[in-house]
């Protein structure tokens, strides 16, 4: 599985990447205003640290300024991977990219349909929105798991980047699904180091070792 970052924060990503955790980026307009920085200047730092696809989102909502802007941002860097709603417009805008070769993120999936439609307009990505679906009383997961068994039905091409992930358990279980990236904020990423066995062992190791009286030089 890929771990993709979701966020602008430059430092954070960097921490990241530093430790091989970081297969890409995503950014969207939120975390763009999070950030406080110009939206070229900052994606244009982050796909200079990391190697991987770089998501920076189209504003627009009909199909021919949608082109113009993601035209826009891939002169940003190689690894940009624009990303586009999951409407008829986006739809419109992913084929004519992707006919292009360019690579495309059709986010804002919410039904195993409208990933079918991402696939056969020949996105990169597809984006379903675990958490949200939760928040709304619906499965995210079972959404995921759904897509994995349509795409593998039919041999599409696109990745599943699952996205919304707002827990250490979406990212397990979409492990075990078998979608192929996830993106997730910093802070849920690092928290799949912690567990309270670990703390407890770790803190039981340290009172015995403190008994021995040794030092380890």
């Amino acid at each position: 599985m890929k771990f993709f970052v979701d966020t602008a924060d430059v430092a954070a990503i960097r921490e990241l990447n530093d430790l091989g955790m970081v297969d890409g980026v995503t950014t969207n307009p939120s975390l763009i205003l999070k950030s406080g920085r110009d939206i070229i200047e900052v994606t244009r730092e982050i796909c200079a640290m990391v190697s991987g696809p770089v998501s920076a989102e189209v504003v627009a909502t009909d199909a021919r300024t949608m082109i113009s802007e993601g035209l826009a941002l891939a002169k940003i860097a190689p690894n940009i991977a624009i990303k586009v709603p999951l409407t008829w417009d986006g739809l419109t805008a992913c084929k004519a990219f992707a006919s292009e070769g360019r690579m495309v993120n059709v986010t804002l999936c919410f039904s195993a349909a409208q990933a079918i439609l991402a696939a056969k307009a020949g996105a990169s990505f597809v984006s379903p929105f675990v958490g949200r679906l939760d928040d709304n009383n619906h499965d995210g997961i079972q959404l995921i798991e759904d897509i994995r068994t349509i795409y593998d039905n039919y041999g599409f091409k696109t990745e599943i980047l699952a996205a919304s992930i707002r827990s250490v358990n979406h990212i397990t279980d979409c492990a075990r699904i078998g979608a192929d990236v996830i993106t997730a904020p910093p802070a849920v990423i690092k928290a799949m180091a912690n567990h309270v066995l670990t703390d407890r062992g770790l803190e039981q190791f340290l009172k015995d070792w403190g008994k021995t009286g040794q030092k380890i030089n």
